[in-house]
């Protein structure tokens, strides 16, 4: 099984597939591991500011990597925000059966009431060089992510009222 984590930033996807992994003992690869490691190796002219240019071309590498990981029965947590909305046309049947795909959602209400909250776990597991967070921006990034998933018909997981990813798919 290839379970796909993706959302806004600041929704808990690495703490998700932190749970994830010590439930299922799943291994996990944060993308965001693959993007540093692919900029710092100069195996790219891309920067961590280029989000849009970034997704296209990780996602050609990260396609290839489900596929490998299916055709070889191994499961795998992948985790990150450059998973475009339109992940499914890169597979087959027999290769979409078996990826299980989760969004994490803020609230607009849940942000605005817990604003500190989001700050303050921001490092929860990832030690983060800059927590510049505006609320904002993290508004209009959560509801990209909540209209996305709409448009492309993906179930979400809401937090609203209060941050519990226990009842979202542990």
């Amino acid at each position: 099984m290839i379970i796909l984590i993706t959302g806004a930033s600041h929704t808990g996807k690495t703490l998700l597939a932190q749970k994830l992994l010590k439930k299922y003992k799943y291994p996990y690869l944060s993308i965001d591991h693959l993007k540093m490691g692919l900029i710092r190796s100069d195996q790219t002219e891309l920067t961590p500011y280029d989000d849009d240019k970034l997704t296209a071309y990780l996602w050609n590498i990260l396609k290839e990597m489900i596929k490998t990981a299916i055709e070889n029965e191994q499961d795998l947590i992948i985790e990150g925000c450059y998973i475009p909305f339109d992940w499914k046309n890169s597979f087959d049947a027999d290769y979409l059966s078996q990826i299980k795909y989760i969004c994490l959602v803020m609230s607009e209400s849940y942000i605005n009431s817990h604003f500190s909250d989001i700050v303050s776990f921001g490092n929860a597991i990832e030690k983060r060089l800059s927590n510049d967070l505006s609320i904002n921006d993290i508004i209009q990034d959560n509801q990209e992510y909540l209209r996305g998933c709409i448009r492309y018909g993906f179930d979400y997981f809401l937090i609203d009222d209060e941050y519990d990813l226990e009842r979202c798919c542990i």
